[in-house]
């Protein structure tokens, strides 16, 4: 029995097909791109019921697939998944039409949690305050960084003088893993 067909976009060679074999034994069938263009022409020959985004696809970024993916297949659903989380995609994510976002290491079971869970996004209690616990100073400078470099169009060296820090100290930043809450 299938369950449905998903666009799986990654350019992690040994992610993709573990994440592959996982959902694939779990009656999903799998079609895997590793760039944009691959995922655009899969769409061509391809009708998906889901789609998972890796958001960057070695110096790209997928996110310009989601209106593309919405147009052409308006019920399909949409996961972002990455190793850089941060508010600023998130946001720029579900405002182009993602259905939820969720940051790797994830497992196949997490992903198709996140995947199949209807309005995750939409779903969270904004005035519960007793389950917000404030971000910590490394935290939010990670995401204050994600938020120029997005506006910056991803360009270290115009983000660098937004933030009058030196090019290569915004780049060691970046190349460090997001910093937990």
């Amino acid at each position: 029995m299938d369950l449905g067909k998903i666009l799986l976009v990654e350019d992690d060679d040994v992610f993709a097909r573990v994440i592959s074999r996982a959902l694939e034994q779990r009656n999903y069938e799998v079609s895997h791109g590793q760039t944009s263009e691959e995922a655009l022409q899969l769409l061509e020959e391809n009708s998906f019921t889901y789609a998972i985004l890796d958001l960057n696809l070695g110096g790209e970024t997928s996110l310009d697939l989601i209106p593309t993916l919405k147009q052409q297949l308006p019920g399909i659903r949409i996961l972002i998944l990455t190793g850089y989380a941060s508010i600023a995609t998130a946001v720029e994510a579900i405002k182009l039409g993602a259905d939820n976002y969720l940051a790797k290491p994830a497992d196949a079971d997490e992903i198709l949690s996140a995947m199949l869970e209807s309005d995750a996004i939409k779903t969270a209690e904004p005035n519960d305050s007793s389950k917000l616990e404030p971000m910590s100073v490394r935290r939010l400078e990670w995401e204050h960084i994600q938020r120029v470099l997005m506006e910056n169009d991803g360009n270290i060296s115009a983000t660098a003088r937004q933030l009058k820090m030196h090019r290569r100290t915004l780049q060691r930043k970046l190349q460090k893993r997001p910093v937990a809450k």
